[in-house]
């Protein structure tokens, strides 16, 4: 398909007219593709599209699973393009490269093979002795192509099992996320310590303390109250306010809306109706200057006894209003996949039971609308992560949004 007919290369992206490019790339890696299948998806209409696949591979010393990555920009290539393989017709460019080659993360190379991540280790003197690749098992945890990868290491020592967090970033937010790090370090904050920082933007973070409140949740006593929900976001530091503001998620609703009807078409009339009545309850409002952490949800959080011990990814706090940290939760629990009937009644409780206290804290009428909008930006995940009935998914997601927003105007 040409470049005219498809801009932002999203069709050629996500179709068989990609084989021939994927195929080339690990050509030249000196293998030969056997079969492959979409991974992920970041579509941004218009503009840009990303993927990453999962592919066969045959190579000299036997066949083994790998994962491509290719994304094309309106207007050509620019930024670290060029540290991919480019591949052009006169109208369009490709870039594509075979994992862990991201263009944009640098230090995922040594990150993701256990001897690299070793060396690393040892160089920073992580532990209080050496550690082998050996001694190191690796899991993916997530990796958002040209964006950031995080990975799981599970080590064995002399002294019993140590667990790491490895974050692989771009460049131009390892700074900033280094510094907010420290920042909240210094007010006492349970964000997690970072035992090494390196000059190719690699963070290493020991596992914080507690259990996910993923998991914790469907505990039958409480994980932790609302009241501490509230709390620990209170206790953020005065001086966040000074860092740069992180437009909320309700501010590119509009965005999000128009991502999912492109990949569900059925939903536009529904999302056209969302956008309307997010944009216009929420008009008018101004930013807000309180600290906020900017992506609160219940995989940020750990907890123990009822007690908040740990908060993860700390990369977007900054200035803000208190609405959108509690309607960032709301939306993630009101969006969990994949649970039995029993657990989705539990969590619809706990739901009902933190609404209350929230509403006390902010408008509740904002909180909804809010919420809503945080999962109009949820709901391209299926698509993005090609998961198995990403449609229905994302349709129920959407009905979630709607729901949300009809119960805005009885509270």
């Amino acid at each position: 398909m040409t470049a005219s007919g498809d801009p932002d290369g999203s069709t050629l992206l996500t179709s068989a007219e990609v084989s021939d490019l994927l195929s080339a790339v690990v050509e030249h890696a000196g293998g030969s593709l056997v079969s492959w299948r979409l991974d992920h998806v970041d579509a941004n209409p218009r503009h840009s599209t990303t993927a990453t696949y999962s592919a066969a591979v045959d190579w000299p010393t036997g066949r083994r699973t790998e994962l491509l990555g290719a994304s094309t920009r309106v207007g050509g290539r620019r930024g670290n393009d060029d540290r991919a393989m480019i591949f052009g017709d006169g109208n369009r460019e490709v870039a594509v490269w075979l994992y862990p080659d991201d263009p944009d993360l640098p230090g995922l190379r040594r990150a993701a093979v256990p001897n690299g991540l070793a060396a690393l280790l040892n160089e920073h003197r992580v532990l209080d002795h050496p550690v082998a690749g050996d001694n190191i098992a690796l899991e993916m945890i997530s990796y958002r192509p040209r964006r950031r990868a995080v990975l799981k290491a599970a080590i064995t020592t002399s002294s019993g099992p140590r667990t790491f967090f490895v974050k692989v970033l771009r460049e131009s937010v390892y700074g900033p996320t280094l510094q907010r790090h420290e920042l909240l370090r210094r007010a006492r904050f349970p964000a997690a310590v970072v035992a090494a920082a390196t000059a190719d933007f690699i963070l290493v973070l020991p596992q914080v303390p507690g259990r996910p409140l993923t998991q914790a949740i469907f505990d039958e006593a409480m994980p932790c109250t609302a009241e501490s929900l509230i709390m620990l976001l209170d206790s953020l530091p005065a001086s966040v306010v000074t860092l740069p503001r992180r437009p909320p998620w309700t501010g590119a609703v509009a965005t999000y809306a128009e991502m999912i009807a492109a990949a569900v078409p059925v939903l536009d009339s529904q999302l056209r109706w969302l956008i309307g009545q997010v944009s216009s309850g929420l008009a008018g409002q101004p930013p807000g200057m309180e600290p906020t952490h900017g992506d609160f949800h219940e995989g940020q959080l750990f907890v123990s006894n009822g007690q908040i011990t740990g908060v993860l990814d700390i990369d977007t706090i900054g200035p803000g209003r208190r609405a959108d940290d509690l309607a960032c939760m709301i939306a993630h629990l009101s969006t969990m996949q994949r649970m039995t009937a029993e657990q989705a009644a539990s969590l619809t409780r706990l739901i009902n039971l933190w609404l209350q206290v929230f509403d006390t804290r902010v408008d509740p009428a904002e909180l909804r609308l809010r919420a809503a909008g945080v999962i109009v930006s949820l709901a391209t995940g299926p698509y993005r992560g090609q998961e198995p009935n990403w449609q229905a998914e994302t349709v129920r997601m959407i009905q979630s949004a709607v729901a949300l927003v009809q119960s805005s105007v009885r509270v």
